[in-house]
This record gives C-alpha cells, structure tokens and sequence, in this order.
C-alpha cells in the first residue's frame, strides 16, 4: 500500500474518491514531460496516496481499477499536471494509456514559479515587488485546494446535468 499524502483538511466540502469496483483496468502512465511526477491515487475515503515517482520521459504499466481516480503532480514543485488533456484521471477498461503533460502556464504562473525555485521563502519578503505578489509567493500549490475545487467543479457539472434532465422530462410531460 503506497504511503498516505498530507491529511484532508477540516471542512473541505465535498469529496472525490475512487469507486471500489475490483474490475481491472490496466494502464501505462506516460511522462511525456521534463518533469518528474508523482502519481496521486484517491483512495476510497478521498484521501491522496502517493505512488512511486515516474522520470521524465518514462513510462509504467499500472494495474488500476475502474472508477479509481488519479491526479498527476510535479514531484519537485507540487503543480498539478495534466493527464490525457484533463486534471483528473478516471481508470477505465476501454482506457489503455494516461499521457501526462504540462499544462500551459500563464507567464504569472511561470514566474511564481521560478522565484520559488530561486528564493527561499523566508526571503520572499525581500525581495523588491508589489505586496500582491508576496501572497501568491507564499501560496504554493496545494494538492487539497486543487481537489476541493475539482470537487466542487463536479459537483456543479452534476447538479446542471440533472437540471437539464429535469428539464427535458419536464417538457416531455407537457
């Protein structure tokens, strides 16, 4: 079993997590990045389980299950990685591979980046820029904020499909 991730925090509001179906699903997990990445499982309580990291330009086959939920993150920076063009990875038997790639940064995002792989975080604040920028310094990526706004994202994509059911039976009955 892969070591625990950090802990889920108080009130994070809804919860992804794998579905614990037992129907295999094997997948190789393509770095095709300059990055190494470490594969993130979402157990069934929702909570992050680390797997071996994966070098740049690497591959490995993965015997996963369907409806198990993977994220993808830079193992040296925390930044969440895109997996088949998407954020999150669900394992399916029809789904073969799970190619991981950069998403496209904002040239912001690049440079928060940059100066926090130079600048110590204790340093942050000496550095001569405007206040604004300190707070983004000083907020890395966090694995739980990107899952709790995953979650929330999914939620809303559910409630609006459901809506648009009720809709559609609602003007078929009249």
């Amino acid at each position: 079993m892969s070591p625990p991730g950090p802990e889920r925090p108080a009130g994070a509001g809804p919860v992804l997590r794998s579905v614990n179906t037992r129907e295999l699903s094997e997948v190789v997990f393509n770095n095709h990045s300059p990055r190494c990445v470490l594969p993130v499982w979402l157990d069934f309580e929702g909570q992050p389980r680390r797997y071996p990291v994966l070098q740049p330009r690497s591959g490995r086959l993965m015997h996963s299950y369907r409806g198990h939920l993977w994220l993808f993150r830079d193992a040296g920076t925390n930044d969440g990685l895109l997996v088949n063009q998407q954020e999150l990875f669900v394992a399916a038997p029809n789904v073969t591979k799970a190619d991981i790639t950069l998403p496209v940064f904002t040239l912001k995002e690049r440079c928060l980046q940059v100066v926090r792989s130079l600048v110590s975080p204790v340093d942050y604040r000496k550095l001569d820029i405007v206040q604004s920028l300190y707070e983004e310094l000083e907020d890395h990526p966090d694995i739980w904020k990107d899952l709790q706004r995953l979650s929330l994202e999914r939620s809303e994509a559910l409630r609006n499909k459901s809506m648009e059911n009720h809709d559609d039976s609602s003007v078929a009955n009249h």
